[in-house]
């Protein structure tokens, strides 16, 4: 997907999120009134809190989508896991809250009474969430973009926390302790979210091992330009989200000009922007000398 396309994709999702949060966010907290339900108030909170993610998201795609600059030679993409963690701290803070009320409500046996009302809102809410989340998995995943794939399972956690008031209205007549059971199962999933979101950022923005199969395409492309053994090694990828910088070392023959070796990176180089899209820096040593670092 084109650049323009990714910050449009990433506003768009954003916007949207934030006008189905805040209408859910009415109807929830109408029919919780109503009915007297303190889930369903809960919840409408909840969905309230989408709605700030979404916030977070909006302005995390500003940011990313600026130019490098002089201060910032590499572009600025990694507001996008800057933004990927301030929604794990959120969803963080959700499930915390999630679990304490759902122990304090085991705690001192409460029930929880609905009604018709809050079926119909319930399944809305569901609904729309669900189809929320997969909307903004489906653009992160396209887009490659951290923060609107978090974005998506704040969305799917709105919808399972809809899930529990629904079973909780089903059941809360025969088991009283039912929907506190569920509200500790799905803040320990959300717990699990939050962990794997805000891994996947922090993976980026301290540095990753490049996979086994980009090593072995560049190892590939290596074999295909250059005729000579280069004996390619020490590989580090740099992930800025907009683009991947590649760099790694090559073994030359003792007695090559510079201007032969230049010509055999400089190839390389070029090759590898050409297939995988990464920029390239290679560092030429003898072919003898040991490196200490592999």
């Amino acid at each position: 997907m084109k650049e323009i396309n990714k910050i449009r994709a990433g506003y768009t999702e954003g916007i949207v999120s934030i006008v189905v949060n805040a209408i859910l966010f009415i109807l929830k907290l109408w029919a919780g009134i109503v009915t007297g339900s303190i889930a369903l108030v809960a919840d409408a909170w909840h969905t309230l809190s989408d709605s700030i993610s979404s916030v977070v998201l909006v302005v995390a795609v500003k940011f990313s989508s600026k130019k490098p600059d002089k201060q910032h030679p590499f572009g600025h993409g990694r507001w996008e896991q800057i933004g990927a963690l301030f929604i794990a701290f959120i969803l963080a803070i959700i499930a915390y809250d999630f679990l304490r009320e759902s122990i304090f409500q085991l705690q001192n046996r409460e029930s929880t009474q609905f009604g018709m009302i809050a079926v119909v809102v319930t399944i809305i809410s569901i609904v729309l969430k669900e189809a929320l989340a997969q909307y903004a998995i489906y653009i992160g995943k396209k887009t490659n973009n951290a923060s609107i794939k978090a974005d998506g399972w704040h969305h799917r956690s709105d919808a399972l926390s809809s899930v529990i008031v629904l079973i909780g209205i089903f059941f809360a007549k025969k088991f009283w302790w039912i929907d506190s059971v569920l509200g500790i199962i799905i803040a320990l999933m959300l717990f699990y979210v939050t962990y794997q979101i805000a891994k996947d950022a922090i993976q980026k923005l301290l540095g990753e091992k490049p996979d086994d199969l980009l090593v072995e395409e560049v190892l590939h492309i290596i074999k295909l330009v250059a005729k000579d053994n280069v004996m390619p090694h020490h590989f580090h990828i740099h992930n800025y989200v907009n683009h991947q910088e590649l760099t790694f070392h090559i073994k030359l023959d003792n007695q090559m000009s510079i201007e032969k070796g230049h010509y055999i990176a400089t190839n390389i180089e070029k090759k590898i922007f050409e297939k995988l899209q990464i920029i390239s820096t290679i560092h030429i040593e003898p072919i003898d000398y040991d490196h200490e670092m592999d």
